[in-house]
């Protein structure tokens, strides 16, 4: 019997594994826009959107670890798309697909190669991927190689993991690679949050492909 992980933010914190995501969100998926996104006053899906939006980004879009597609929403909001999803979890699919925002979705792990051709997105985003640590920075090699030349990335970085996991250095290796790289930081929460994670702040990694 598969062990029962229990759905909430310091459970997310902690996932080290594809497995590990598998079965926190197969748990959490059905609860996770109102258990965690409204009660914690989750923003960063917004900030990532308006972060792609103002670099002038555009589509076709990958929203990468869509979850329940909250960061979808926000960059159809602003008039961005068409927009395509990907995440570990079918069972978080599941829920974004009743918002009816994506053209397509399908699950893929970016620890592994995604089953897509070269140069398939003029834009990638990322709303909480590599906001824990779990997916560390080499997956950063996969959503290039996927970009189209002169396309943008927007991918949100936990502070506490950008240095430490290693993507400050990654970003600084790929350097002949990218172009206009920026570094805004921002919350991840709103005014309304509340418990230890409530300061938490991060960066958008905000680059093109050459």
């Amino acid at each position: 019997m598969t062990e029962k992980t229990s759905p909430n933010l310091a459970a997310a914190y902690a996932l080290k594994t594809p497995e590990d995501s598998l079965r926190l969100y197969a748990n959490w998926a059905d609860s996770y826009d109102e258990s965690f996104a409204q009660a914690n006053d989750y923003i960063l899906p917004r900030q990532v959107a308006t972060q792609f939006a103002a670099a002038k980004g555009s589509g076709p879009i990958l929203d990468v670890g869509a979850g329940t597609g909250l960061c979808a929403v926000e960059l159809t909001k602003l008039d961005l798309g068409p927009i395509d999803g990907t995440d570990i979890s079918q069972d978080m699919l599941d829920i974004s697909a009743t918002k009816g925002v994506y053209r397509r979705l399908f699950t893929g792990d970016l620890t592994a190669r995604l089953q897509l051709e070269n140069d398939t997105y003029a834009g990638i985003t990322s709303s909480g991927t590599f906001t824990s640590g779990h997916v560390g920075p080499d997956a950063i090699d996969e959503l290039l190689r996927i970009t189209q030349p002169g396309g943008l990335l927007a991918l949100s970085i936990n502070a506490q993991h950008f240095v430490a996991a290693g993507f400050e250095a990654k970003l600084a290796q790929l350097a002949p690679k990218i172009t206009d790289l920026r570094l805004p930081q921002l919350r991840f929460y709103g005014k309304r949050a509340t418990g230890e994670h409530k300061d938490d702040q991060g960066y958008v990694a905000l680059f093109r492909k050459r």
